[in-house]
């Protein structure tokens, strides 16, 4: 991979100083070339690249280059304007792997309050006993194989949505924004069938638990209404473990976005990154590693400062 690296900071070098205006008024050929290596040369040891892996130079440069996000050029991939720089390669696909997997996070953790409080009263009942069977199946299912289940049924069978979820007009032509959410709407179903029962059955019993609380017990004997308290005290209360369970949730749904992204070719960053793994493009490989860390760790660190927010023991160390 250092060879790779290498390889790639010497072509990079070799085309830039090719532009050079001066060079191109040399008439002799070989002249030009001493010139060009010669620059290389210098370039090369300026970076380190000429010493081993643990040089103190090498180190720094390469820190540099990661602190800057100096993630370098793709070998095979460029953007819509024909760039090959592994930075617009992923500002380009992020805002679409964020728009897919955050709404259908939020929307799976929606539709799990609003059914699980409901269930909270009804357990033991059939609906709670369905909810809890789909949850188990849910979990038993490979979403990769239900994706592949939904597009036969929704693009082949019903042909109601494209197989394909890249849409086929350029992002500059008027109207793109409309057609990407259309050519989102099969996957953002299928990850919502994934996961809403799961989330259902997880609120049912964090509001089944705050309910039982003496405090809300309390609140039930004085005669306050059974609706009131679920809405205004339970669900208030359950806050931190419910924005837990959205953070959490977002953060795997990152991670596993990388098939749910293939099967549907969703122009995202795990779409990107499956295709760079299959062409062994290490640049954007390594770019990908990178950023895909830094957003879990934002994610994380978001997911910490709110609930610090919503429960103010967390960040004072009260219990």
């Amino acid at each position: 991979m250092v060879d790779n690296i290498r390889m790639q900071v010497t072509n990079s070098l070799s085309n830039s100083i090719s532009e050079n205006q001066r060079l191109g008024q040399l008439q002799d050929p070989q002249e030009r070339q001493s010139i060009i290596n010669k620059q290389i040369s210098i370039q090369i040891k300026s970076l380190g690249l000429d010493e081993p892996w643990y040089s103190p130079k090498k180190i720094i440069n390469s820190l540099l280059q990661i602190i800057t996000l100096n993630l370098g050029n793709s070998r095979f991939f460029t953007t819509h304007d024909g760039s090959s720089s592994v930075n617009e390669l992923i500002i380009e696909k992020v805002p679409n792997t964020i728009l897919l997997f955050t709404s259908s996070s939020i929307t799976v953790v929606a539709i799990g309050i609003v059914i699980g409080s409901y269930l909270a009263k009804m357990e033991g009942k059939f609906s709670d006993q369905l909810i809890a069977g789909l949850a188990s199946a849910s979990q038993s299912v490979p979403p990769w194989w239900f994706s592949m289940i939904m597009i036969v049924l929704f693009s082949f069978l019903l042909q109601i949505f494209p197989a394909r979820s890249t849409p086929l007009i350029s992002p500059d032509t008027p109207g793109y924004f409309i057609d990407l959410l259309y050519h989102m709407t099969l996957p953002f179903i299928t990850m919502v069938i994934i996961g809403f029962a799961s989330s259902v059955y997880y609120v049912k019993y964090i509001v089944l638990r705050i309910i039982d609380e003496d405090y809300i017990k309390t609140l039930g004997i004085i005669g306050l209404p059974s609706r009131k308290i679920l809405l205004k005290h339970a669900l208030k209360n359950a806050g931190p473990q419910l924005t837990t369970m959205l953070g959490l949730g977002l953060t795997a749904t990152l991670g596993g976005s990388i098939l749910i992204e293939e099967i549907f070719d969703w122009p995202g960053m795990g779409n990107l990154f499956y295709n760079a793994v299959i062409q062994n493009d290490s640049p954007l490989i390594i770019g990908l590693v990178y950023f895909f860390t830094l957003l879990y760790l934002l994610t994380r660190l978001l997911l910490d400062l709110t609930l610090s927010l919503l429960d103010p023991r967390i960040s004072t160390g009260d219990e």
